[in-house]
């Protein structure tokens, strides 16, 4: 890799036309899943995957993602690495980077992921952090244009906490010129300062019923995130009214879809009968799309040319 390689650490490390170019490259390798030809684009690169935090989607897209491409993965728990013993993120990160191609981390501190991109090598993917979950929102906005097209001019409706995939999709708001309505409980509201930057695309209420009226798209997450556990209660309460049922979506535009990043705790913030509401409900084929648009993020960052 170059000196200066290119990361992906919020949605705001592309621009426009680079999104939209990396979901239609998603959309090429989903369709073309079995094509000789794509099993050796990554022939010899080797990932490696940092866990802070526990995961099953992004461990399993990653590695069979990379294993799909001809590349191979490497697993690394903080617990089982010098990580865990006190070793200097810019340290490790030079170190790494010297024996891998490309890096994938799932960590608590989004500050830990730009300190390793900063000293590292090669590029550097948030696989999800306290403050942002870009991989998700690639996802997310592929499902969206596979289904309905573009997203740009359409309003979609975020329900529930303002965490980090509240905040990558006010990131995605920028980018693709679509608005975002956002409800959540008083003081759970997503960073005051990102809505700011982002404040002629999103508004917030702490209605649920306000957010849904018109979406095009309705979505929503676990009411407490890896390692919110002991709010866990608290937090039922305090967003028993967020719930999102097939009566909240009756609210919103025709044709209207449901995303959940997923796992869903069934009725709780989603009823088990939307979620499994395939007229309505599209997260099956977001989660499988989390492999496809993965694939295509990696191809980029690593500048691997004309395979379409």
């Amino acid at each position: 890799m170059t000196s200066n390689p290119r990361h992906l650490l919020t949605l705001l490390d592309l621009n426009k036309d680079e999104l939209l170019t990396i979901v239609r490259n998603a959309n090429f390798l989903k369709a073309n899943r079995h094509k000789d030809h794509l099993r050796e684009l990554l022939n010899g690169k080797v990932l490696a995957m940092f866990f802070e935090k526990s995961s099953t989607r992004t461990r399993v897209s990653f590695e069979a993602g990379m294993s799909q491409l001809g590349g191979s993965a490497l697993f690394l728990s903080t617990k089982d690495t010098q990580f865990g013993r006190g070793e200097p993120i810019c340290d490790a990160a030079k170190v790494i980077s010297s024996m891998v191609d490309i890096v994938m981390m799932r960590t608590f501190k989004q500050a830990d992921i730009e300190e390793f991109a900063e000293h590292s090598k090669v590029p550097v993917i948030n696989g999800l952090s306290d403050d942002f979950h870009p991989c998700q929102l690639l996802a997310d906005i592929q499902t969206f244009m596979e289904f309905r097209g573009t997203l740009e001019g359409q309003t979609v409706a975020w329900i529930g906490d303002g965490n980090n995939m509240c905040q990558s999709w006010i990131h995605a708001s920028m980018l693709l010129d679509f608005d975002l309505k956002i409800a959540c409980p008083e003081g759970f509201e997503p960073n005051q300062q990102l809505t700011s930057l982002a404040k002629d695309r999103v508004t917030i209420s702490q209605s649920p019923q306000t957010a849904a009226r018109g979406a095009n798209l309705v979505t929503t997450d676990v009411f407490a995130s890896m390692g919110q556990e002991d709010q866990r209660q608290l937090r039922l309460t305090q967003f028993s009214d967020f719930k999102v049922d097939h009566n909240l979506m009756s609210l919103a535009a025709e044709g209207a879809l449901f995303m959940h990043c997923l796992p869903a705790h069934r009725n709780e913030e989603v009823t088990g009968e939307l979620l499994e509401d395939e007229s309505i409900s599209v997260v099956w084929d977001e989660a499988e799309n989390r492999l496809h648009a993965q694939k295509a993020l990696m191809l980029f960052l690593l500048q691997v040319p004309n395979f379409n």
